[in-house]
């Protein structure tokens, strides 16, 4: 059974673990292979339409609308400072 540690863990505790583990490049792939996964395939952007449709493969689709409107920003913001380390640390290490 997991713990209670373990139940609270979110993208934030494993970023740098992948990051350690994938490499710069590879983070970067596997980012991108989660946008694409999530992207509207017409607009080329994540929508909240195809978030939405998509939660399944996210294993969230007992969210509802005003969870996922919630969630979005967060989810974007948290996104971004992730990211904007995992390259700063790369670019550190190469330097």
């Amino acid at each position: 059974m997991a713990s209670s540690q373990s139940q609270n863990s979110n993208f934030q505790d494993f970023l740098p673990l992948m990051a350690n583990k994938l490499g710069g490049d590879g983070l970067i792939g596997e980012l991108c292979n989660g946008f694409n996964l999530l992207m509207d395939g017409e607009k080329g952007v994540i929508t909240f339409d195809s978030l939405k449709k998509n939660s399944a493969l996210l294993g969230l689709q007992d969210l509802s609308d005003d969870d996922f409107k919630e969630l979005s920003p967060e989810l974007m913001e948290e996104s971004q400072f992730l990211l904007e380390e995992a390259l700063l640390q790369e670019f550190n290490d190469s330097c």
